[in-house]
């Protein structure tokens, strides 16, 4: 994955305890029509290989409008469907090496789960480029700030409990993007087909980021 996949800041999380929804499609576009330029499939969701698979053909991946990816993979098997699936970036909350490693081969972005500042630095030096700090909820933006203060090139994307009006608060704490789940898309949403909900969401987080890393630039909010 390349920067180009983070403009927006936000990594949509799309989690469902049933099995995935059988129009996908119309959960990415949801999320894609509010600015969203990442979109994680979790393999908690049941079916969710076969429902990355569906979405690598669809439309806003080949043309680029955004990146899919696959969520919770624990092992080099789960990393070796997911890429063959048509997942682009691969995400685990914790650090598995050989899952680094075959990512790593096959030039797909790796960003494993940590907490620590041990952990957090055991990531980098293991060749992650971001590393998801989870959960997120267990600490909060000043978290990010201490970290960055001896450790600045990290570059940390807070996932697990990320609230949509406090996004922009990890920005300017020096977050790289924040990865945000069910605050985004609830199952509740999809099940009533609330798209335009969805988009709103969307919409508000991704210009909360964008703000935030305005500031952070000095250029007014």
């Amino acid at each position: 994955m390349t920067d180009a996949a983070f403009a927006s800041g936000v990594i949509a999380v799309v989690r469902f305890p049933q099995a995935a929804p059988t129009d996908l499609r119309a959960v990415a576009a949801a999320l894609v029509a509010g600015g969203v330029t990442a979109v994680e499939i979790t393999l908690t969701t049941p079916g969710a290989l076969q429902a990355i698979g569906d979405l690598a053909s669809d439309d806003g991946v080949r043309e680029g409008a955004y990146v899919l990816g696959a969520g919770t993979v624990l092992d080099e098997r789960s990393a070796r469907e997911v890429i063959a699936a048509g997942a682009r970036f691969v995400v685990s909350p914790t650090l598995d090496r050989t899952v680094m490693r075959y990512c790593r081969d096959r030039n797909v972005p790796y960003l494993p789960g940590a907490l620590t500042p041990t952990e957090l630095l055991e990531a980098r030096r293991a060749g992650a480029h971001m590393v998801k700090l989870f959960p997120a909820s267990l600490v909060g933006p000043r978290y990010v700030r201490e970290i960055l203060a001896p450790l600045p090139f990290l570059r940390l994307v807070p996932s697990g409990g990320v609230a949509l009006e406090g996004a922009g608060d990890w920005i300017r704490a020096g977050a790289a993007a924040v990865s945000v789940g069910s605050a985004l898309v609830s199952a509740s949403l999809v099940r009533d087909e609330s798209w335009a909900e969805v988009t709103a969401r969307a919409r508000a987080l991704v210009e909360s980021v964008a703000a935030a890393r305005r500031q952070l630039a000095g250029a007014p909010a």
